[in-house]
């Protein structure tokens, strides 16, 4: 059976980065995609999706524009929709494989950010370049004879990888919490936390646990003993490894532990390491009673 081919239409010319992770987004879950840049309004009418142009928004019937009068909404934090954002409200959790907490992550992470840039509502939206400024440098500059549809195929491209890689990140986040929280039952010590593999643990922790001090999570071959931040973000810890240990490595830092395989402890006294995890557990006995 011939798989149904989905027309989508957006606008021709100057592209900018809704219009096209909304196209990188819906091929996603489109496999068999025939995209048509134009502006003609008959040409427009027939098509299955449309994005980013033709002055409609009706999720229903798949007209997914924000440039009409009134606009196509917002969210409850002011932002408004642009294409993407529209488009996601249908299709994200689809894209995410039915995950509402990787499309919530997504929708927060990335779709809002693009819709707030291309929407003109800048507040609280970080300063410097922007991915939405960088897939408009896909754009073809004044200088250049580079066809626009081209260009703009390109930009789509490196769209569906970003998209491809935001949802592995928020999956990998989601994932972890449940690893993380069972290590937090489990922990013998609540203050000592070990995770059998290393996982994205700070959030979690910060959430869960009033009383952990310390991380101690294998890292490539080896192991590792991380203190626990006050807040995410913060460089303030809730307890420092012991100030003796700052900056030392390999025999040194054996001498002054004891431990004959631990290999270094940072400057700033929040990451130090043995090859043994006997040896890694015994830092942190050391450093409860620093």
């Amino acid at each position: 059976m011939t798989e149904q081919v989905k027309v989508i239409a957006t606008h021709n010319g100057n592209f900018h980065a809704d219009d096209v992770f909304a196209v990188a987004a819906l091929k996603s879950i489109f496999p068999s995609v025939e995209l048509i840049r134009t502006r003609d309004l008959e040409i427009i009418a027939k098509a299955d999706i449309v994005v980013d142009v033709g002055g409609i928004y009706d999720a229903e019937t798949d007209r997914f524009d924000h440039h009409q009068k009134g606009g196509a909404g917002a969210r409850e934090n002011g932002i408004p929709f642009s294409s993407f954002g529209l488009i996601w409200q249908k299709y994200g959790l689809e894209i995410c494989g039915g995950n509402k907490e990787i499309a919530h992550s997504l929708d927060k992470n990335l779709v809002s950010t693009i819709d707030a840039i291309d929407c003109g509502h800048v507040e609280g939206v970080s300063t410097g370049i922007s991915l939405s400024q960088t897939i408009s440098m896909f754009n073809p500059t004044w200088q250049e004879e580079s066809d626009f549809d081209a260009c703009f195929d390109e930009a789509v491209a490196f769209a569906s990888r970003l998209l491809t890689r935001f949802i592995a990140t928020a999956s990998g986040g989601v994932n972890a919490k449940s690893i993380v929280a069972n290590a937090i039952e489990k922990s013998a010590d609540p203050r000592v936390i070990v995770l059998e593999q290393y996982t994205p643990w700070k959030t979690t922790v910060l959430r869960l646990s009033e009383e952990a001090l310390f991380m101690v999570y294998p890292s490539q071959g080896q192991w590792r003993i991380q203190t626990v931040p006050v807040e995410l973000g913060s460089f303030e810890d809730r307890k420092k490894l012991p100030a003796p240990w700052a900056g030392l490595s390999n025999e040194e830092l054996q001498a002054v532990t004891g431990l004959e395989d631990a290999t270094f402890c940072h400057n700033g006294l929040f990451i130090a390491g043995c090859v043994s995890f006997e040896n890694t557990m015994k830092m942190a006995e050391m450093a409860l009673k620093a």
